[in-house]
């Protein structure tokens, strides 16, 4: 190897390092208050309907303002949009830590979320260049695979604070590990040049889907104490139907300049993942919230007992994703997305014969299938999705799947809690939520079987498209 080559390769590999770490910060905060809910909830004496609001508006606000910052990432320069997410994520983790009411907790995790939002397509961007194209199966691989590993420490980080100092250090622990990535960042990353710096951004399709999605999940919300036919919960619903027929209508207006453009629309191999992962993304967020609160409220688990008690699902989730990547390259999509897939579904039913009296040991075996499902479809639907589409358009393929990701995440973990709090006893709430949940992860294994591709097919559309 020559000496440039090798000098290209420490540097490449520095700035892998560097989205690694972005990565994890990002994935690390989304799991970690999961365990913390419940001391959050008695601290500020609210129920799980207003404290799942700590991960949902986070999740909402970086779900549908991810594609903005995809297109932000083409205008300005992936360096520059990640520089400026990493600033806005670490000045609300201060402010959150720092808040004492439930209102200003949201607010600031929401705000978080716009730092989110910038961070993680252009991370995805940055990772798929540096990478070459015949190994996008590796690219996928680390960064769910690293993602997977955040998600998994997560729990167990944030009950060990929450526990031995405070659920506020989940916050103030953001600030070190944001100045290292930050400095990393600045000093490694090239300065990118902007694709093209008259991309338009759709602001009023953002306006238009944020006012949908916050209309539904405040109706679900308040709809489970003041009831499904109050006025104001109707109210709520009409805007959502409103809402959501202007953003369509808009999308269909402005063309390529849309959240999902044109091409994008008429891209199958890429819609058919997109709506895939939209119908299995709500089990990822109820067994985040749902499982650690079984385990607090009825096994009477301390939150940091509670963190250890999703390593199953955790880390098998980590472990597949790494996987999957390797077995992309051989296997292709189709079979890794049905295997997948199939293991959520399975999960979800072995998850949902909860009682008062479940033994822990009883419920290993789902949530390793579990695991074993949400990183082998994550880490492959990725991968299939960004593959299926120009290299110029990586950020924003990666910021719209992780939209569909977020946009059914954030809706199913609000119909979850609708349900389950609709029940006396919370194992008989959380198994119904897992069943419905089980039927929708059966969709996204007929949308696998039947419309996404394998390996040769995605590298014929590839080649189409190049």
């Amino acid at each position: 190897m020559q000496e440039g080559e090798q000098e290209n390769a420490k540097i490449s590999g520095w700035a892998l390092l560097a989205m690694a770490l972005s990565v994890l910060i990002i994935a690390i905060d989304f799991t970690a208050f999961s365990v913390a809910l419940p001391t959050i909830g008695e601290e500020f004496q609210a129920g799980i309907n207003k404290t799942q609001w700590i991960i949902n508006g986070y999740s909402l606000m970086f779900g549908v303002l991810i594609v903005t910052g995809g297109r932000l990432a083409d205008r300005i320069g992936r360096r520059k949009t990640l520089i400026i997410g990493i600033s806005i994520f670490t000045a609300f983790s201060v402010f959150a830590s720092l808040t004492s009411s439930i209102v200003g907790l949201i607010v600031c995790r929401i705000l978080m979320g716009v730092g989110g939002a910038l961070m993680w397509p252009s991370i995805l961007g940055i990772v798929f260049s540096i990478i070459p194209a015949h190994r996008a199966g590796l690219a996928g691989a680390l960064v769910i695979g690293t993602a997977g590993f955040g998600n998994a420490m997560g729990p167990m980080f944030g009950g060990v604070l929450t526990d031995l100092l405070s659920w506020r250090w989940i916050f103030l622990i953001n600030v070190p590990i944001a100045m290292i990535v930050f400095l990393f960042v600045y000093k490694v990353i090239e300065n990118d040049k902007p694709i093209d710096k008259n991309e338009p951004i759709d602001y009023v399709g953002v306006l238009t889907l944020s006012i949908a999605l916050m209309a539904l999940l405040l109706a679900l919300d308040f709809g489970i104490g003041l009831g499904w036919t109050d006025p104001f919960i109707l109210s709520l619903f009409v805007i959502f139907f409103i809402a959501i027929c202007a953003f369509f209508y808009i999308e269909y207006k402005v063309g390529q300049s849309a959240l999902i453009p044109t091409d994008m629309v008429h891209n199958y191999p890429f819609m058919a993942a997109g709506v895939a992962t939209l119908m299995m993304s709500a089990i990822f967020f109820a067994v985040l919230v749902y499982l650690p609160l079984f385990f607090s409220e009825t096994m009477q688990y301390s939150a940091m007992r509670s963190g250890v008690g999703l390593l199953p699902v955790m880390l098998t989730f980590a472990v597949a994703s790494f996987f999957a990547g390797a077995l992309y390259e051989k296997l292709g999509a189709k079979l890794i997305l049905s295997v997948g897939s199939t293991c959520l579904a399975l999960g979800m039913f072995l998850l949902s014969s909860l009682t008062m009296h479940s033994s822990y040991a009883s419920m290993l075996l789902g949530m390793f299938i579990l695991g074993t499902g949400v990183g082998l479809f994550y880490a492959t639907i990725t991968t299939a999705s960004l593959t299926s589409v120009p290299e110029h358009r990586a950020s924003l393929a990666g910021g719209i799947i992780f939209m569909f990701q977020i946009a059914g995440g954030s809706i199913g973990l609000g119909f979850n809690t609708a349900i389950v709090t609709h029940f006396q006893q919370l194992s008989e709430g959380i198994n119904m939520a897992f069943r419905l949940n089980g039927v929708l992860s059966i969709l996204g294994l007929i949308i696998c079987l039947f419309w996404i591709g394998g390996k040769k097919r995605l590298e014929k559309c590839q080649s189409k498209i190049n």
